[in-house]
């Protein structure tokens, strides 16, 4: 009977996980392996709900916390962090002009149109809110995060940061709120934003947990508040993996210098 190991993962994990699962299935050929991608919230509700899966690799430790332990997860490990950047494309309105000085004021301009994911569904839309409440102190403007979202509603809320990623490599965004290493992904061009307020850096811990969103909690009437912190992508077996041996080996990789070269040419920041 032909072993299967079952992955499931945040869809800015997309590249690296893809690199792993490639190189495991060299170490184990007769090994079937299955691999799907979501938000990380919609991912954990997922196992909440019954789905069986052996891996699970999101992009918020938070959602570990609140949603699968320890009724679904004993542990899990934290293995690289990011940061938000806008990305963007060659045929972006203003791509010529656009620079860390004043993405804003071309964000903000009538003609250009940006998006993010959802914060319901995906961390990194969760995060974008947190970088907008961020910006607003930082370049001390009064209302900026409530014009950034006037500007991004509807069709341009994307269910996780690959779709809004997509949409700026076909042209339907002029830029959005991204991970650098989805940016990285699909080629885009990036404006790296100040360290005060892209959630890369551990050292402003103090100056992020200022910036908190409400979303939506687990059941009806509840509301989660998440409050700003450096970005951490953690990955955990879960309890009822099918293949709890083989899961682990793939952990053991994921975590090993071999993981941390793949992790760094995806380009994330290994632990």
């Amino acid at each position: 009977m032909t072993q299967k190991l079952k992955i499931l993962h945040a869809g800015a994990l997309k590249k690296p996980m893809f690199q792993f699962a490639k190189l495991f299935k060299n170490r184990y050929q007769d090994l079937q392996i299955e691999i799907e991608a979501h938000g990380s919230r919609v991912c954990a509700r997922q196992v909440k709900n019954g789905k069986q899966v052996d891996i699970i690799a999101l992009a918020d430790t938070h959602i570990f916390e609140d949603i699968l332990m320890p009724q679904y997860v004993n542990k899990y490990y934290i293995f690289a962090n990011d940061q938000i950047v806008l990305a963007y494309d060659y045929f972006s309105k203003n791509e010529a002009d656009i620079n860390q000085e004043n993405w804003l004021d071309i964000l903000l301009s009538p003609e250009v149109v940006f998006g993010r994911s959802d914060e319901v569904l995906d961390p990194c839309g969760c995060r974008t809110l947190l970088v907008w409440q961020l910006a607003e102190k930082y370049y001390q403007k009064t209302g900026l995060q409530n014009k950034l979202k006037s500007k991004c509603v509807d069709n341009k809320i994307y269910p996780k940061s690959y779709d809004a990623a997509l949409s700026v490599s076909e042209g339907r965004l002029d830029y959005a709120f991204i991970y650098l290493c989805v940016a990285n992904r699909f080629g885009l061009k990036y404006i790296t934003l100040p360290e005060k307020i892209n959630l890369s850096n551990p050292a402003y811990l103090d100056y992020y947990c200022q910036a908190s969103v409400e979303v939506q909690g687990e059941e009806p009437n509840e509301v989660d508040i998440i409050t700003g912190a450096p970005i951490e992508f953690a990955i955990a077996v879960t309890k009822n993996a099918e293949n709890c041996e083989i899961a682990k080996a793939f952990l053991e990789l994921v975590l090993s210098k071999k993981g941390q070269l793949i992790l760094e040419d995806c380009g994330l920041i290994p632990y």
